[in-house]
């Protein structure tokens, strides 16, 4: 029987909580990785696609609050409201009581987009992630 010290047993946590990281860093690099090919064949760049799938999942948002809700810098948000405008994939609504505040609303055009390409981006997710059971999913979400 191995019995260790305080100080080895700390030093193996250090250790285990390193090669966490790297594991969890290179998966997510991998899942990146797989999801960005797909989008790329779609015309759209990841940051497009993450704003496109906030509001078609989530409804008109307005612009200055989209940044915190896909992890993006709030100077980007414009040009990529821009950008999903020009493709005609969302539009830009006032806010009928505060004139401060403009949507990003999806067009017909976008809903059509995602309603025919979303299924398919949640199964190849799903697919990502079938080597986890339920509990661990749950673990790693935690």
């Amino acid at each position: 029987m191995v019995i260790m010290d305080i100080q080895d047993k700390k030093q193996y946590e250090e250790d285990l909580s390193l090669k966490l990281f790297i594991v969890l860093s290179r998966a997510l690099q991998s899942i990146k990785k797989r999801v960005e090919e797909d989008i790329k064949c779609l015309g759209l760049n990841p940051t497009e696609f993450a704003v496109l799938e906030l509001i078609y999942s989530k409804g008109d948002q307005p612009i200055q609050k989209i940044g915190e809700k896909v992890l993006i810098a709030s100077s980007s948000i414009t040009y990529v409201v821009d950008k999903l405008e020009k493709k005609n994939l969302i539009e830009r609504k006032p806010c009928p009581k505060d004139r401060r505040i403009t949507y990003a609303a999806i067009t017909s055009e976008g809903t059509e987009l995602m309603n025919k390409v979303f299924p398919k981006y949640r199964a190849a997710i799903q697919e990502i992630c079938d080597g986890l059971d339920f509990n661990e999913k749950t673990v790693l979400i935690q």
